[in-house]
């Protein structure tokens, strides 16, 4: 069965490392023929591209992509998608594509044009609100009418998207609740596949040679600009410092670290408390291992209703528990049903000295227990099989 893949992010892009390639890898091996058409961004493509082509030659995966292009805003983009548009309708032809499995808005207008021309089978895999998202985290100001205009497009889309899709991925239950709630007619199903991990490579027992930071030592993992809430992770820091006062906070980031110092010279506190490092993906485990408990605060607003967090089960593959905040994703549904960290309601001080007073309970959780909930429901085999799934539907239609 021949499967067109459109993405937007780049292959070569660390999101597409982490959340694409694993499953097309996976669903290659299950005997699907896979073509990916991404669009990378040139400073990437020259870092990673000899990488990229290993893994997709040893899948027997067919690689092709485009130079994405940023500038000018909004006609970049226009100018992107008729290239992919192209390039997809050819691939279609030539290879007599199935299904055309579309990751995110961007793409899925591509999704939306082909299943009517071509016949073949669309799937929306919306991974998130994006146009909520472009608003929610301020890089479209709906006063500017050009963003007005462009928000409004891709809502009236969005809409379409989900009517005529033959298929719906959503990352979270809370979203699919949410499309439910829109009252669109529809005749298509949702199925709800977290971002998943691939448990073996996180897997802590791996790195049980890798002594931990004598000091008590809370990790962080991925990027600190827009969703997430460096602030107020300071702040708790600070908290907590006053009781573990040889507390270090070691920051896993691509991110330029003076975005952490700016913070830690606001709040009086020592710059030699903090690590801030980049890795490439292969290295993070090992640096995770170090530690010895996990923080992330994601800003709570409507579009995270969609929002599943890629370290989420990378951290609890990896044996660490969690304090993280209500209100995004499946978050509430995840805390309350497995024993996995703490959820934080407010970022105020009483919730603060809260937390500080509960981290002797969350270093008495099992390292065990934790890789079992990855892999219960973050496992990226059983991602896998409910692509399958939706496959296997899809070709029984």
């Amino acid at each position: 069965m021949q499967v067109l893949f459109i993405s937007y992010d780049g292959m070569t892009d660390t999101l597409g490392q982490s959340q694409v390639l694993p499953y097309l890898v996976g669903l290659s091996k299950l005997g699907y023929q896979i073509t990916i058409l991404s669009a990378e961004k040139k400073e990437n493509f020259e870092k990673r591209k000899e990488t990229i082509k290993a893994i997709t030659f040893k899948a027997n995966i067919d690689w092709q992509y485009i130079f994405y292009t940023k500038k000018p805003p909004i006609l970049s983009t226009l100018y992107d998608v008729i290239r992919l548009k192209s390039k997809a309708k050819d691939i279609c032809k030539q290879k007599n594509i199935k299904i055309l499995h579309c990751r995110s808005y961007i793409s899925a207008l591509i999704g939306l044009v082909l299943q009517k021309k071509l016949g073949v089978k669309f799937v929306f895999d919306m991974r998130g609100f994006w146009a909520d998202e472009r608003v929610d985290g301020k890089i479209w100001n709906l006063k500017n009418p050009l963003f007005k205009t462009v928000y409004n497009f891709f809502k009236t889309k969005e809409k379409q998207f989900i009517q005529k899709a033959d298929y719906i991925i959503s990352l979270t239950h809370n979203a699919e609740q949410e499309i439910n709630s829109w009252n669109i007619t529809r005749t298509n199903k949702i199925e709800v596949i977290p971002c998943c991990v691939d448990i073996d490579v996180f897997d802590y027992q791996h790195f049980k040679h890798i002594p931990k930071n004598e000091k008590f030592t809370i990790s962080y993992l991925g990027s600190l600009g827009t969703w997430y809430m460096l602030p107020e992770m300071i702040a708790l820091f600070k908290h907590i410092k006053k009781k573990y006062t040889e507390a270090i906070f070691l920051l896993i980031t691509p991110d330029n670290p003076n975005l952490v110092y700016e913070e830690v010279e606001k709040n009086d506190l020592n710059k030699k408390d903090f690590i801030v490092q980049f890795a490439e993906r292969k290295q993070v485990p090992e640096l995770l291992a170090q530690s010895h408990i996990n923080l992330f605060f994601v800003k709570p607003a409507y579009s995270k209703k969609a929002s599943s967090p890629t370290k989420m089960g990378e951290v609890l593959a990896s044996g660490l528990p969690i304090i993280a905040n209500t209100n995004v994703g499946d978050n509430q549904y995840l805390f309350e049903k497995y024993n996995c960290g703490i959820l934080i309601d407010t970022f105020s001080e009483q919730e603060y000295d809260n937390i500080t007073h509960q981290i002797e309970c969350l270093l008495t959780i099992s390292k065990e227990n934790l890789k079992n909930i990855a892999e219960e429901y973050f496992s990226l085999d059983k991602g896998i099989e409910k692509y399958a799934a939706v496959y296997r539907a899809l070709i029984e239609k």
